[in-house]
């Protein structure tokens, strides 16, 4: 259907009448005079330059017509489409990755060989950040230091991207999970209390920052943040070589008993991957445990129609005066 923006504009139609009826007519132009050396021929030369009144007509018509066209392109004249659903969540997820060294582990096997950390969390996390339609994502890094590298968006291929661009070490080689947790209750105050999300996903204990984690914990709690923080890597297994037998733990430095206190603290989840099957499996269970609210709300695309009546309008007004120029008019 075709709907108006401004229709109070077409209050302006009846102006050149009123300007008419209004204004006092224009004076006739004074000392003209038109000498004829043959009094013969003023009949012949009256007759071609006095205007038939049908012109007068079609000529009023034309400029009628246009300023009507005039005032309809100023009123936006638009075309409204059909009701198309929005899906929109109040949910405001925020996902902080660690980029410390021992991201660099390789003790995850990922389509047939082995890859460190990084790779199969961005593996993962990429799959869960597109399965979050109509959510507010946001990507946090750290290492030493803790960095917002993309604020809350509904973009969630930028999201993507920038996680699958980042590098282990990139953050520094230390692990500040207290600042990670401290910049994303910067981040998200003043957003809803009921729909502020943070998973924290880090292979080691806090050795770096200036918060401490347990501390920005309780701020996260006071802020009515929900964390649900993942230690990841491999447990401790054999391995033999030619000096025999040896027993190594990949995650000798995760600090569990940190990451089940912080979760404890704000009502979330601490969650164990030691593999890749348990590490989707944990993304999965986040989708079920923090779903995709969605809202009733419509859009209904607009399109701007004004440039056509304009331009007819314009096209009307050149015509006038051309025909003007040409004589063809009074």
């Amino acid at each position: 259907m075709i709907h108006f923006a401004w229709p109070w504009l077409f209050l302006m139609l009846p102006l050149p009448w009123l300007l008419r009826r209004a204004l006092p007519p224009a004076s006739p132009a004074r000392n003209a005079a038109l000498r004829v050396p043959f009094p013969e021929d003023l009949e012949a030369i009256l007759q071609k330059t006095t205007p038939r009144s049908g012109g007068r007509s079609w000529a009023l018509w034309i400029a009628a017509l246009a300023w009507v066209l005039l005032v309809g392109a100023t009123a936006r004249p638009q075309w409204l489409g059909d009701p198309v659903r929005l899906p929109i969540s109040g949910r405001d997820l925020m996902l902080a990755v660690d980029l410390s060294g021992s991201m660099a582990e390789q003790d995850f096997h990922l389509r047939g060989r082995w890859v460190d950390r990084l790779t199969a969390t961005k593996w993962v996390a990429g799959q869960f950040i597109r399965r979050r339609e109509g959510d507010r994502i946001g990507l946090i890094l750290f290492g030493e230091r803790a960095y917002l590298q993309v604020p809350l968006s509904f973009d969630r291929d930028t999201v993507r991207t920038l996680l699958e661009e980042a590098e282990i070490g990139l953050a520094g080689k230390a692990t500040a999970i207290g600042d990670a947790i401290g910049l994303a209750v910067k981040r998200l105050r003043g957003r809803a209390e009921t729909n502020r999300v943070l998973v924290l996903l880090t292979d080691g204990a806090n050795t770096a920052g200036e918060v401490g984690p347990l501390e920005a914990a309780t701020l996260a709690a006071n802020q009515g943040l929900r964390i649900y923080t993942i230690g990841i890597g491999a447990d401790a297994r054999a391995l033999r070589d030619v000096f025999g037998t040896r027993r190594i733990n990949p995650s000798a430095d995760l600090d569990d008993a940190t990451l089940q206190a912080i979760a404890d603290k704000t009502g979330g989840r601490y969650f164990r991957a030691r593999d890749l099957a348990q590490l989707e499996g944990i993304y999965a269970l986040l989708d079920r445990l923090e779903p995709t609210a969605h809202e009733d709300r419509h859009l209904r695309p607009r399109t701007s129609l004004y440039p056509w009546p304009l331009a007819i309008a314009f096209t009307l007004a050149g015509s006038l005066g051309l025909a003007r120029a040409l004589g063809r008019l009074d």
